[in-house]
């Protein structure tokens, strides 16, 4: 028998205290952490900040821009927990909202990137599997599914066999010429399977399926192994994060189409596309892929089947219907823009502002001075171009790099900024080694 000791003296203090505790709780406000100290630094007696996030900036330029293979047409199951564990406050106001958050900007980066691609989305949570947008290309539909999931608590126990098979089940369909991924995003250190996951892992394999994993606590074993057996023994695609900037890092790392293993004897085959017109009619009709009423809307180029957006697949004909825009979007991963360098204090004085949006660079101090600086305070805020020697200031690099994906300074009028050829659509892959017609069905 247990005993347990009671205190009745003051019980109505008690009872007020405590009603005042449950009221503060109630009422509690998170707020997300910044440590904005932790980036400060002196320099000369005085604290800044600049130089630390300017290596920030340049820290994310700095990516392989050797051109490759890739496969533009993807895709992509994501597997969020939504399990108990993602109620921790490691990451704030939770890891449930942080990751919801950034699951918004990660669907809009994406169909950015991979225009004529294809997403849905899965929870884990209660023991289960739960669909929360089906696999489709309109971001519209699967921002307002994540939306809805906002006003929800994470709870009940992950189950990553169910997940799994699911986003297999999703996958199962999808045309050969595209790439089949898998993203997951776990927070828990633990999984309830019904059955045996190493037999859907195995599975994965035989449908030719990649997985990542981002994890949001500790490395797993089994995640590991489903990275590992699904990439060809490659563990790169695991990561655990180390800080809330870290997780949006790794989710927009993803946007990125991979790079496929050229194979030997693969056959090149045309792909089929459609260019559908736009349409207005004077009275609304009902589109084929949703059966809503609408007065706008695309007409399949080969049926004739109206689709209220794109890029889609012809309910009718099961033809792909893109505009050309999203193919040119798709262009800058065969020839990324190469990554500026930076220019040293020695030929810094050949450039007073940025070629692009005219912002003045500091001034060159005396050759004294900056011959004796360390390797930090050696920056001169330049960025040359290597192949019009065009100097731009860190905000028109990253714009260059990240948003319009060429050179203003060679677009102007100097040398080109990469080969602008046409390319060869070949199983879905945009090929970077042959710039041959591509073919598409008009």
């Amino acid at each position: 028998m247990s005993r347990r000791r009671v205190d009745i003296r003051d019980g109505a203090d008690h009872d007020a205290a405590g009603d005042r505790d449950d009221d503060a709780r109630g009422q509690e406000t998170n707020f997300e952490v910044t440590r904005t100290w932790d980036d400060l630094e002196e320099i000369d007696g005085n604290l800044a900040v600049t130089g630390v996030s300017e290596a920030e900036k340049r820290k994310r330029l700095l990516k392989d821009t050797t051109p490759l293979q890739r496969g533009i047409i993807r895709h992509l199951m994501l597997i969020i927990d939504m399990s108990d564990a993602m109620a921790e406050k490691d990451l704030r106001p939770t890891r449930y909202q942080v990751t919801l958050n950034y699951t918004v900007a990660f669907v809009r980066e994406y169909f950015e990137q991979n225009p004529i691609s294809q997403l849905g989305i899965i929870a884990m949570r209660n023991g289960v599997a739960e669909p929360i947008s089906d696999m489709s290309g309109n971001p519209t539909e699967h921002i307002k599914a994540i939306s809805r999931q906002k006003a929800a608590e994470p709870h009940g126990q992950p189950s990553l066999e169910n997940a799994l098979e699911l986003a297999r089940a999703a996958l199962f369909h999808a045309p050969s010429h595209g790439t089949r991924e898998i993203l997951l995003v776990m927070g828990a250190l633990h999984s309830v399977d019904p059955g045996d996951v190493h037999r859907t892992i195995d599975a994965l394999v035989a449908d030719k399926i990649h997985a990542s994993v981002i994890g949001l606590a500790a490395q797993m074993a089994i995640c590991r192994q489903l990275v590992s057996k699904t990439n060809n023994g490659e563990t790169s695609g695991y990561n655990i994060i180390t800080h809330e900037g870290h997780l949006r890092e790794l989710m927009m790392a993803v946007t990125t189409p991979p790079a496929t293993l050229e194979q030997a004897k693969s056959a090149s085959s045309l792909l089929m596309m459609g260019f559908p017109s736009r349409t207005v009619d004077s009275q609304p009709s009902l589109c084929a892929c949703h059966s809503r009423p609408s007065r706008e809307g695309y007409l399949c180029s080969r049926c004739g089947t109206k689709v209220c957006g794109l890029p889609s697949e012809c309910p009718a004909c099961s033809l792909t219907l893109i505009l050309s825009t999203h193919l040119a979007r798709s262009y800058h991963h065969l020839f990324p823009l190469v990554n500026w360098v930076e220019v040293p204090w020695s030929r810094a004085s050949r450039s007073q502002e940025c070629f692009a949006c005219q912002r003045p660079f500091p001034e060159v101090p005396p050759r004294e001075q900056w011959l004796d600086k360390d390797s930090r305070e050696m920056n001169s805020s330049r960025y040359e171009c290597t192949t019009c020697h065009s100097h731009f200031c860190i905000e028109c690099d990253l714009f260059a790099h990240e948003v319009v994906h060429n050179c203003p300074g060679c677009q102007s009028g100097g040398a080109t900024a990469g080969l602008m050829g046409e390319v060869e659509l070949e199983d879905g892959h945009i090929n970077g080694n042959d710039r041959q017609s591509m073919e598409v069905d008009s």
